[in-house]
């Protein structure tokens, strides 16, 4: 069939068509002046009804591209997500310091002594001998534990500032109140706090008296193993799902532990070694203890209900356990000199302590639980890094292996109940992008 030259759109025809009212754009009459006037021109021409339409449906297509965009990154799944990356940060932040500083306390020597050996005096007999000024485990337990009476007074401030606004009546009502639908007398709930106290204090002071023997990270690996043991816990008292692969996770950990356990040569060496490496490991089983039992007797609590329960540990920790230290010290199983006591590390490490522990409890309400656990297993390479940076510690051997199959174990026991289900949809994906890009 034969196509007639009038049939053919204007701009794939050479010839001038016939003007019309509703297609002429310009006229010689309306034609604008100026250098750039045949471009404006010819750009005006071509622009026919059709073309405007097809460009504000691109311009539509293209802002609802970014409609889509900004709602998945503002979505509230991306907003838990950025709070948990922080979180991460800062609880890596609190726990590397505050080990860190705790760890400082038994390398701090202000003064060096003159001491006088030999049989005679003269000038060769007397050399500079460094005194131990600080070696007291429990007191630093007693004094960073005391902080957690704050726990609660930050939780009431808080709220009164909060947009939901709450009287001091209702924030302490509804902090005691369920507690006492649970049945909890006072007597009742004053025994377990006593009980989590004395837990708590025990699982800090076996952790802190480690610090004593063991390189900063060599502990923090070691206590990471207590997600491992929260796991075992869980499975056998709260009847939680098995788990193939966290088995697994357990079985590395327990031979990272080993390995550390057996990381230095000699026997004396070695005898120190294993008692740093089991303090390390018992620490990290009494805090899995500590938390599964909470779980157990306690059940979900609110953040009231937490806040309100650390802050009694803090108190009956100031008020029952001080003739100890005083036992401890005048029987001078620690070494305190209260002339030369290193106050600003004691704040900074019960500071960063207590910022650990407000994260790790409180957190939840901002983001995802799995992001808080991260935090300490991401604190083993940064600890690893202050300690080769500035102690010159040396990681290889069994003490590199042992902390690597402790920080697999750690990342496998994290793995959710339904993790072969995730890597089938990611390798499905793998798999048609690979087909796509053909």
């Amino acid at each position: 069939m034969k196509v007639e030259n009038s049939d053919v759109p204007t701009i794939f025809n050479p010839r001038k068509p016939r003007l019309s009212q509703s297609n002429a754009v310009l006229t010689s009459d309306h034609r604008p002046y100026g250098p750039f006037s045949h471009v404006l021109s010819r750009s005006e021409s071509l622009c026919q009804p059709e073309d405007v339409e097809q460009v504000e449906q691109c311009q539509r297509r293209q802002l609802g591209v970014f409609k889509r965009l900004k709602n998945k990154c503002c979505s509230k799944h991306a907003r838990k997500v950025y709070y948990g990356l922080c979180v991460t940060f800062f609880v890596t932040a609190s726990w590397v310091g505050a080990t860190h500083a705790i760890k400082y306390l038994y390398m701090y020597h202000p003064t060096k002594y003159p001491v006088l050996t030999g049989s005679g005096f003269n000038f060769s007999s007397i050399h500079q001998q460094t005194l131990m000024t600080y070696n007291a485990p429990f007191f630093t337990t007693w004094f960073c534990t005391n902080w957690t009476v704050l726990f609660f007074p930050l939780y009431f401030f808080c709220q009164l500032g909060s947009p939901n606004y709450q009287t001091p009546t209702d924030i302490l009502g509804e902090s005691v109140r369920n507690f006492r639908d649970r049945g909890f007398t006072a007597a009742h709930f004053l025994t377990r706090c006593c009980m989590f106290c004395m837990l708590w204090v025990f699982t800090n002071y076996l952790y802190i008296h480690a610090l004593s023997i063991l390189v900063a990270t060599d502990a923090l690996a070691l206590f990471a193993i207590n997600v491992c043991c929260v796991y075992l816990l869980s499975w056998v008292i709260l009847h939680d799902q098995f788990v193939g692969v966290r088995i697994v996770a357990v079985i590395l950990c327990s031979t990272g532990v080993a390995l550390l356990a057996y990381m230095d040569a000699g026997i004396t060496n070695k005898k120190k070694t294993m008692t740093g490496v089991l303090l390390a490991a018992l620490a990290a089983a009494g805090s899995a203890v500590y938390k599964v039992m909470f779980k157990k007797m306690i059940g979900d609590a609110t953040y009231g209900q937490v806040s309100l329960f650390f802050s009694l540990i803090g108190l009956l920790n100031a008020a029952l356990l001080w003739p100890v230290c005083l036992v401890l010290y005048f029987s001078e199983v620690e070494i305190l000199h209260w002339d030369r006591l290193p106050w600003m590390i004691l704040l900074s490490a019960s500071t960063l302590s207590l910022v650990a522990n407000l994260l790790g409890n409180l957190s939840v309400a901002f983001t995802y639980d799995i992001f808080i656990t991260f935090g300490l297993i991401t604190a083993v390479p940064v600890s690893a890094a202050i300690d080769i940076t500035i102690h010159d510690v040396q990681f290889y051997g069994m003490k590199l292996a042992g902390i690597i199959l402790i920080s697999i174990g750690f990342l496998l026991v994290m793995f959710p109940n339904n993790w072969p289900e995730y890597i089938f949809r990611l390798l499905r994906n793998i798999i048609l992008l690979s087909h796509s890009a053909r």
